[in-house]
């Protein structure tokens, strides 16, 4: 089993939320601002600490200027032997 299927959804997520808070060159404080949200915050979610709600992902989307499925799609948080479910 490769490392990325070892990692946990929380983790994955958080993982990309620093890859894309990188690319912008945003401090975490930044993002925090940003998402309106505490930056001790986005460290224990980068850290894969949390599990974020539905509007807080949303929230960090948009401070992120990326939609939540190319969060999902461009930074790998789905594990590709994961079946899809459809609706």
């Amino acid at each position: 089993m490769s490392e990325k299927n070892e990692l946990s959804i929380k983790q994955r997520f958080g993982k990309a939320v620093r890859r894309r808070r990188r690319e912008l060159d945003l401090s975490q404080e930044q993002l925090a601002e940003r998402a309106e949200l505490h930056r001790t915050y986005i460290s224990n979610l980068e850290r894969g600490e949390l599990n974020p709600s539905l509007e807080t992902m949303e929230k960090l989307a948009n401070a992120l200027n990326i939609s939540i499925p190319a969060m999902f799609i461009n930074y790998g948080i789905q594990v590709e032997n994961e079946p899809r479910k459809d609706c």
